[in-house]
């Protein structure tokens, strides 16, 4: 019997490592990029592109795109939105917050940050935006709408 078990773990693993023989797919492994985890977030007329966390949390936010959400002001340094799902969450206090940090307060709140400060609170990082110039003057002081979605890949790949 633990011969048989040998052999069939044996099997199994040659088989997610190599992928399927003569079936035409493969099982990603754990060292492979499966896909983009850039993001577009669009506040009126800018846009701003994200670079998302490699993380379960970033992956279940990801799928939920694209989604337009209207976020509320929160303490004049975030806008806040109650998702509909609860995502998976490893909450941490990050001790700073920077400007463009996105983040899950609890398990559904998604959170935009647009001023740094520092914090007590625990979040799980989704991601940052990379480039902040006009976050603030674009988010504005009072509620918004922030459409996410996936980004567009260049054309001719």
């Amino acid at each position: 019997m633990l011969g048989v078990a040998a052999a069939a773990s044996i099997a199994l693993g040659c088989a997610v490592a190599g992928g399927a023989e003569g079936s035409g797919s493969t099982i990603a492994t754990p060292t492979e990029k499966t896909s983009t985890m850039n993001i577009q977030i669009k506040v009126g007329n800018k846009r701003f592109t994200a670079t998302l966390e490699d993380n379960a949390t970033a992956k279940a936010f990801k799928a939920l795109l694209p989604m337009t959400t209207q976020m509320t002001e929160l303490n004049g340094n975030e806008k806040y939105f109650g998702l509909s799902v609860i995502l998976p969450t490893n909450a941490s206090n990050p001790g700073t917050i920077q400007t463009g940090d996105l983040m899950v307060y609890g398990q559904n709140t998604l959170v935009l940050f647009y001023k740094s400060f520092s914090t007590s609170y625990s979040y799980t990082r989704l991601g940052h935006i990379n480039d902040t110039a006009w976050l603030a003057a674009a988010v504005g002081s009072g509620d918004v709408t922030v459409t996410y979605e996936l980004q567009e890949k260049p054309k001719g790949n």
